[in-house]
C-alpha cells in the first residue's frame, strides 16, 4: 500500500492518516496522524488528543478518559496491520484481548492538544499464506516522553467472505436493534449526556442491562451487525464507577472477549467479584459470556 506509506513519511503531521486505515467514517474520531518503522515488527505511531471530546474528556474538560488509550492503542495496530503487512482494506478484525493500565498523572488536558507517540512491538503474528490472520502486540503510550499507558492486545483478522459465513447472514441491514431502555442517571456513571449511558437497570444490585443505542456518534461510528468491544469496556467502565458510587475511577482494564455481542438480543453487565485484584465485571447474553474485564481502580 505505497499511498499509506507515503504519508507515514510526512514530518508535519499536519493531517490524520486515512480513516479507512483505523476502521473509522468520521475524520473527527480519526486520531493517528503518522507512522514510522523502527524495525521488523516495531514501529512508532504519532497521534493527537484533542482538548474536549464528547465522550474522552472529563465534562469539566481537565482530564481524559483511559478509554482514550484503549482506541489509540486499537487505532494504532488497525493501521500497522493494514499499511505494514499488508492485510487489505474491507477485512474485518475481531478483538480477541485487551489490556492496558494508564497513569493518570500523565492524562490531564493541557493548553494545547496532546501531541502522542504510541511505540509498537508485533509479537505473535500468525500467518495464513502470505498474510496474517490473528496477531498480538504491545503498546507503549507517550506524552512528553512520560509513559501515559502500555497495553497488550490480540486480535483475529479475516476476508469479508469467511466473516459473513461466520456471521450467518447477520448484517447492519438484517439485524435491528430494539429501542434503548431508559439509563441510569448521567452523573451515577460519571457521564454529562443521557446519551452517554449505556447502562440500564435490572433486577438486582449490582446487574445492570446494557443499554444500545446504534445512533451513538463514536460507538457506532458507522453501521454494525453487532455490539463493539469499544462499548463493552464502556459498560465495564460504568459498572465500575456505580458499583464504588463514583468514590473510585478505573485506570485499567483486562479484558477477553468470548462472542459476538448480538443487537437483537438483550444482554447484561454484572459485577460480579471485587478484591484486591480489582472488580471483575462480566457481560452476558443468552445464558453465555460475552467478555469479562478485571477493572483496576484509583481514589477519585
Amino acid at each position: 500500500m505505497p499511498q499509506p506509506r507515503q504519508l507515514a513519511g510526512n514530518p508535519a503531521r499536519t493531517a490524520t492518516v486515512p480513516r479507512q486505515l483505523v476502521h473509522r467514517a468520521a475524520v473527527a474520531e480519526t486520531l493517528l496522524t503518522g507512522w514510522h518503522r523502527l524495525a521488523d515488527d516495531r514501529f512508532t505511531v504519532a497521534a493527537q488528543w484533542p482538548r474536549a471530546h464528547g465522550l474522552h474528556v472529563s465534562a469539566d474538560w481537565t482530564a481524559y478518559d483511559p478509554l482514550l488509550a484503549v482506541e489509540t492503542v486499537r487505532q494504532s495496530g488497525t493501521l500497522l496491520t493494514h499499511a505494514e503487512y499488508d492485510v487489505p482494506l474491507g477485512h474485518r478484525f475481531v478483538l480477541d484481548a485487551f489490556d492496558v493500565t494508564t497513569f493518570p498523572e500523565h492524562l490531564g488536558v493541557g493548553a494545547l492538544p496532546a501531541e502522542i507517540e504510541v511505540d509498537v512491538v508485533f509479537t505473535d503474528v500468525q500467518y495464513r499464506g502470505r498474510r496474517p490472520v490473528s496477531a498480538r502486540y504491545t503498546a507503549e503510550v507517550l506524552r512528553c516522553g512520560e509513559r501515559a499507558a502500555t497495553a497488550d492486545v490480540a486480535f483475529t483478522c479475516m476476508s469479508e467472505a469467511v466473516y459473513r459465513r461466520l456471521r450467518s447472514g447477520r448484517t447492519p441491514e438484517t439485524v435491528t436493534a430494539p429501542p434503548a431502555p431508559a439509563g441510569l442517571p448521567p452523573e451515577a456513571v460519571d457521564r454529562a449526556l443521557p446519551g452517554d449511558v449505556v447502562l440500564a437497570p435490572a433486577d438486582r444490585r449490582g446487574r445492570w442491562r446494557l443499554r444500545v443505542d446504534t445512533a451513538h456518534p463514536v460507538f457506532f461510528d458507522h453501521p454494525l451487525d453487532h455490539v463493539p468491544g469499544t462499548l463493552l469496556l464502556e459498560a465495564a467502565r460504568q459498572a465500575t464507577v456505580v458499583h464504588t458510587a463514583g468514590q473510585r475511577v478505573p485506570v485499567a482494564y483486562r479484558s477477553r472477549f468470548h462472542r459476538y455481542a448480538e443487537l437483537d438480543e438483550p444482554a447484561w453487565i454484572e459485577v460480579r467479584r471485587t478484591d484486591a485484584a480489582g472488580i471483575q465485571v462480566v457481560g452476558v447474553q443468552g445464558g453465555s459470556t460475552l467478555f469479562e474485564c478485571l477493572v483496576a481502580t484509583a481514589d477519585r
